[in-house]
């Protein structure tokens, strides 16, 4: 795949005389960085290889004067490098920071911290984890774009930037050079995003199976936002969620999910986006492509057969709306899922 973001640095020549390509990755740990999205980028990041088995990424921890930073659980990250590596990245990721209360009122950042990024190379490509979207905004680097963090912070990081434009309701954002994920586990979702970006649906998937996570959530699948519990009188859509799932390969419309919750049309759409964070046409899709995933790793079936199955209706649609989700055609993903695959990575 063409990417400008495959553009890596070689490192020293291997045993064939070969000098293997690296995309050049480096971590910013600042003080009371959370040990789990620290270690995000290098576990993904570091389960990506080429055909022959060599690494396809460099991933280096670095602090912004070279320095250990105690982290959040109380131990210290002894770093890797200093600034220095920010200035030889491709890709500069920045995990959260809780040791810095100030960021959350629009403060500035420490001085070696915007000295480090300010030797930052023109055109790379930065990302930040849950909140370390605060030190790229307090670095004025996301003024005017489109970004990201915990949706528990969401109103904090509005009044502290407001010049940026906070979407809370999503995983991650990619805004091209610039992208920002929510918290935690959606630090893993950007990280195989970018891998997918950069050399394909093929690579994050067998990256997302070594890491033993789902291969992809779309970036624009709802936060697990902490919503008000609906009154125990209310109906809700769980009953109808559970049937529709009965019969996924059967026609569907709103209107018939609407009649079987006994809800207007109206009701039901506001209804089911406030449990489920979607609405009821998203989960829908999103339903059945998890069925065409299953058909297709675990059968033999042709791919009419599981678009029909799974309520695609025909398989140029099964093959638009897989592409569209995950980059990739059923015959690609049932090569890369087949049976040989899966029994190779249990053992």
């Amino acid at each position: 795949m063409s990417n400008r973001w495959c553009e890596v640095a070689e490192d020293e020549p291997d045993e064939t005389g070969q000098a293997p390509r690296r995309h050049r990755i480096a971590v910013l740990a600042l003080p009371g960085v959370p040990p789990f999205e620290l270690g995000i980028p290098s576990r993904v990041f570091g389960s990506v290889q080429d055909a022959e088995g060599r690494p396809l990424y460099t991933v280096t921890v670095c602090t912004a004067d070279g320095a250990p930073v105690l982290s959040d659980a109380g131990f210290t990250v002894q770093p890797a490098a200093g600034p220095e590596a920010l200035a030889a990245a491709d890709t500069v990721i920045v995990p959260p920071t809780h040791a810095m209360p100030e960021l959350g009122r629009g403060g500035p950042l420490p001085p070696e911290v915007t000295a480090a990024i300010a030797g930052i190379r023109p055109g790379t490509r930065l990302v930040s984890i849950c909140t370390g979207s605060y030190v790229l905004a307090a670095a004025g680097l996301l003024d005017g774009r489109p970004a990201t963090t915990h949706w528990n912070l969401a109103p904090q990081f509005r009044r502290a930037y407001p010049t940026v434009k906070v979407d809370e309701d999503v995983l991650f954002i990619d805004d091209g050079d610039v992208l920002t994920s929510a918290g935690v586990a959606a630090g893993v979702d950007l990280c195989l995003h970018m891998i997918r970006r950069d050399h394909g649906s093929a690579a994050a998937n067998r990256a997302a199976r070594m890491c033993v996570v789902p291969p992809w959530r779309d970036g624009g699948q709802a936060q697990y936002i902490d919503r008000p519990v609906p009154a125990p009188t209310v109906a809700g859509t769980t009953a109808t969620r559970a049937w529709a799932l009965e019969h996924l390969g059967e026609p569907l419309s709103l209107t018939q999910l609407a009649g079987h919750a006994r809800m207007s049309l109206r009701s039901f759409s506001r209804r089911f986006r406030d449990e489920v964070g979607m609405t009821p046409v998203q989960w829908l899709t999103a339903q059945r492509l998890e069925l065409a995933k299953q058909l297709l790793e675990t059968t033999d079936l042709s791919v009419d057969l599981v678009a029909h199955r799974a309520g695609f209706g025909s398989a140029n649609s099964l093959r638009a709306h897989m592409r569209t989700a995950f980059g990739v055609s059923p015959t690609a993903y049932r090569r890369t899922f087949s049976p040989t695959d899966l029994i190779g990575a249990r053992g």
